[in-house]
């Protein structure tokens, strides 16, 4: 509460994330919809905005920051008025495809599906059609050696951006052991690697935004697959220094694919569990439709507030 809303990047849900695990509004942008100029790749998986507690806030800034910069060529559709407009304009009746369990077969949580289906309720009672239904594509068992290929070479490449600024190279010593081996794994990638990755990674792209052009408005998805656990579980293994990379695969098992698709989704607050704990649920729309998102947002917001509340211990 010091601060209406914090600065925060997404690469593969840590916009989304967070927000679940601390309970606040974490909207991740279209790819484009916010400069990465004048330093940063636009085919990049990153993209910057906020964490808040309530949709206006989170609309508002997105007004003030959106838009291209000079020489950008990947740029979002104009939104048709300003996201504050929409903050409790009527969304109309929405189609919203429902995935309240791991399509590539890992764990969720009972309070992540309970977090979902509690989300799915509370849409319907507002008008909206839910129904089971989400995109074939997110059973890609290779979905994340996909999106691995691009991180990696994306972490390298931040690497030799931190050894420019410091005037000498990064070594082990300057980077979390996790990242180092990343980033140690890419340089034995080759220019073709990479271009095959990639071209694997629009390939999904574009078979996960089909299922919003077949006629589906949203998809509503746990933000990730556990309530909010010990920092702990996250901390380097010197002898297995990808566990927490992996741990965190586990964990964040529905924010990457939209980092490698460029929609829209973000992650509302809506559910607390037993032991109080906030658990977020994740809604995602066609690219460049975050209007759509702040429109059933703050309906939401305005059904079931979430901004006062407060943790009791």
């Amino acid at each position: 509460g010091m601060v209406p809303f914090a600065n925060a990047s997404d690469g593969g849900g840590s916009i989304r994330i967070p927000a679940s695990c601390c309970g606040l509004v974490g909207l991740k942008p279209s790819q484009g919809r916010i400069t990465v100029g004048p330093l940063r790749a636009e085919v990049g998986l990153g993209v910057e905005l906020c964490v808040s507690r309530t949709v206006r806030d989170t609309a508002g800034l997105l007004d003030a920051v959106r838009g291209p910069g000079v020489g950008d060529t990947v740029i979002a559709p104009a939104p048709l008025r300003p996201y504050l407009d929409e903050v409790g304009a009527e969304p109309g009746r929405l189609r919203i495809g429902l995935l309240d369990f791991h399509p590539r077969g890992g764990f969720v949580h009972q309070d992540c599906v309970d977090a979902v289906q509690s989300a799915a309720s509370m849409l319907e009672s507002l008008g909206h059609i839910v129904e089971p239904a989400w995109p074939p594509c997110l059973a890609d068992t290779t979905l994340q050696q996909k999106f691995m290929a691009l991180w990696a070479t994306q972490l390298a490449m931040a690497a030799r951006g931190f050894s420019a600024t410091l005037g000498r190279e990064v070594t082990a010593a300057d980077i979390e052991p996790v990242n180092w081996v990343l980033i140690e794994r890419a340089r034995h990638v080759s220019a073709v690697d990479y271009a095959a990755a990639e071209n694997a990674v629009y390939a999904f792209r574009r078979a996960l935004q089909q299922w919003w052009a077949d006629g589906w408005d949203l998809l509503l998805t746990p933000t990730v697959s556990e309530p909010p656990i010990p920092l702990v579980e996250f901390e380097n293994n010197p002898e297995h220094p990808t566990a927490p990379m992996r741990r965190g695969g586990e964990f964040a098992a529905f924010t990457p694919p939209f980092n490698m698709s460029g929609q829209p989704a973000i992650s509302l607050p809506v559910h607390r569990n037993a032991d109080g704990l906030p658990i977020g649920v994740q809604l995602a729309a066609a690219y460049g439709r975050e209007d759509v998102l702040i429109r059933i947002a703050a309906q939401l917001e305005s059904a079931h507030p979430w901004a006062g509340y407060r943790p009791t211990a």
